[in-house]
């Protein structure tokens, strides 16, 4: 019985959560879509809480079980939130496949990069997009048209690197080949000395 008024009780959650965010982007202003997910994640536990586990739907759970019930149901909207709205607002793989059926279902090997450099980008506005989201995130400030980077920011990009560097797969395929190179992404600045590139803050 606990059993089933648990699923039960989840699967309300989940309609609750789908329309709480259906309501958010259809008639709320977004920054960003992670953190908007997780809001909407956060309120529709609570409409739940409130709907299920203090009414007698939930008397036959325990204090300590409601709370668990809590926990998985945030939990799973947590996982909803970063693997839908999140990734399709964020993968590039799912552009390419976008993209390859919007051009008739077949595109040219060669032609990605190009795609890539003059079509992502600005479908996707994808500079203001991540400009947004480090700003609401506050990693960079924006002071006088230069980007900088906050105390915050350098503590999340040394631990991007060091996990790049040393977890990161090193035997990792790239089409057809097995490479590291993805461990630096640096390296060719790097071998070419190319420190200075001229767009830096005077």
């Amino acid at each position: 019985m606990k059993i089933i008024k648990l699923l039960l009780g989840l699967f309300l959650y989940v309609l609750i959560l789908i329309l709480v965010y259906i309501i958010h982007v259809k008639f709320f202003y977004v920054k960003v879509v992670l953190y908007s997910a997780i809001l909407d994640v956060i309120i529709a536990t609570i409409i739940t809480s409130l709907v299920v586990l203090l009414s007698n739907f939930s008397k036959i759970f325990t204090t300590f079980e409601k709370l668990q019930m809590l926990i998985i149901y945030m939990l799973i909207g947590y996982a909803i939130a970063i693997s839908v709205p999140t990734i399709i607002d964020r993968s590039l793989s799912f552009y390419i496949l976008e993209k390859i059926n919007q051009r008739g279902g077949g595109i040219k090997e060669s032609g990605f990069q190009k795609i890539f450099t003059e079509e992502y980008i600005y479908e996707h506005r994808l500079v203001d997009v991540r400009l947004t989201e480090q700003l609401a995130s506050g990693t960079i400030i924006i002071e006088n048209n230069c980007v900088k980077i906050t105390n915050k920011g350098k503590i999340f990009a040394s631990i991007s690197s060091n996990f790049r560097k040393h977890l990161l797969p090193k035997k990792r395929l790239l089409r057809n080949e097995y490479t590291n190179d993805l461990i630096d992404i640096f390296k060719n600045d790097k071998e070419k000395n190319n420190n200075v590139v001229g767009y830096e803050c005077k």
